[in-house]
């Protein structure tokens, strides 16, 4: 353990807890960090100057603070509040229930969590686990994906019994837990019933081409529902973008320039989305044939007496188009098409 976090607790008693320990012994890289002690803010403060991390709260309800680095590493500390018996039993699952004291090899385990861990099992600690936090119920969901590890039989009782609070948590915390489900993953969670709640279905995903492509499983699976949910601006333009999306009638290049018109950036993540991956070649080419740099601007629409407005790009869109399936190759053929379009 780092030296500099015993160095920012102080003599005051700290362990490691949580996912930290679980994923050690399970010999995965640990990327998240979790320190109990009794003062986490000056804790926290002392390490963040210690390890040059930027620190911030991470709850204010919950008086915990994080120390975060730009590799992607993290250490929190969090409030202790009586013995680590006591606080490993207000935790989650067995496997997140153990501790070490900071510069101690002896594992506190009061729960059976290494036993689950050897028969990677996920067992709740206690029945009240997702009343109270149902945003469990997803976290179930996610650590079986992640880890490869088994909801035992009562815990995934207890997870069927409780689905319907499946969408109480605030939305960050739910889009959190779903951008790291893999298909398998949310196939899972709809077995559970935990995508309904959400207005969301693994049903989906039968009728597409699955991509590893961030958002693309949560546009699947959520639908129109996804914009229920606090996500980023870019997230929401590919989720308008496959929506709005239908198949080309063919694979002509005027089809498949249309398509690409209206989905552009998205062109091959849209065909995924709708099934169609035989137009998948049809695309890539036409990518591939595309030329630098157009053979009008809106100036040379201008100086043809067209006044600035939506028109102007009407007929660059019908310049591009032509050049596309082969109607017009120079500067020359292009004003000739505009003239005639334009008529008398």
């Amino acid at each position: 353990m780092d030296e500099r976090i015993r160095q920012a607790v102080g003599d005051e008693p700290a362990w490691v807890v949580g996912g930290a320990l679980r994923d050690e012994l399970l010999g995965r890289d640990v990327v998240d960090t979790d320190v109990a002690c009794a003062e986490p803010e000056p804790a926290a403060r002392r390490y963040a100057r210690l390890a040059r991390g930027a620190v911030f709260p991470l709850s204010e309800r919950h008086g915990a603070w994080r120390v975060a680095f730009r590799d992607g590493t993290t250490v929190d500390f969090t409030p202790l509040r009586g013995t680590i018996e006591n606080d490993l039993a207000t935790r989650d699952f067995t496997v997140n229930a153990m501790a070490r004291a900071l510069g101690a090899a002896e594992l506190v385990d009061p729960l059976g969590g290494e036993d689950d861990l050897e028969a990677r099992r996920l067992r709740a600690v206690a029945p009240r686990v997702f009343e109270d936090d149902p945003l469990r119920l997803l976290r179930a969901v996610r650590l079986e994906d992640e880890l490869g590890f088994r909801l035992d039989p009562g815990t995934e009782e207890l997870v069927r019994a409780s689905a319907a609070h499946a969408g109480e948590p605030a939305g960050e915390r739910i889009l959190a837990e779903l951008a790291r489900l893999s298909p398998q993953g949310f196939r899972r969670a709809g077995e559970l019933g935990l995508l309904a709640p959400l207005g969301g279905s693994a049903d989906r995903l039968d009728g597409v081409d699955v991509l590893d492509e961030p958002g693309f499983l949560l546009a699947v699976v959520l639908g129109e529902n996804l914009r229920r949910l606090p996500i980023s601006n870019e997230l929401r333009r590919l989720h308008r973008v496959l929506l709005a999306a239908e198949r080309p009638r063919d694979d002509s290049p005027r089809e498949i320039h249309r398509f690409r018109r209206r989905t552009e950036p998205w062109a091959l993540t849209a065909l995924a989305y709708l099934g169609a991956t035989d137009l998948y070649d049809a695309v890539r080419a036409a990518r591939a044939a595309e030329p630098p740099e157009p053979l009008l601007r809106g100036e040379d629409v201008l100086g043809l007496g067209v006044p600035p407005g939506p028109e102007v790009g009407r007929l660059l869109e019908l310049v591009d188009e032509e050049r596309a399936v082969g109607g017009v190759a120079t500067r020359e053929e292009a004003l000739a098409l505009l003239r005639r379009e334009l008529g008398p």
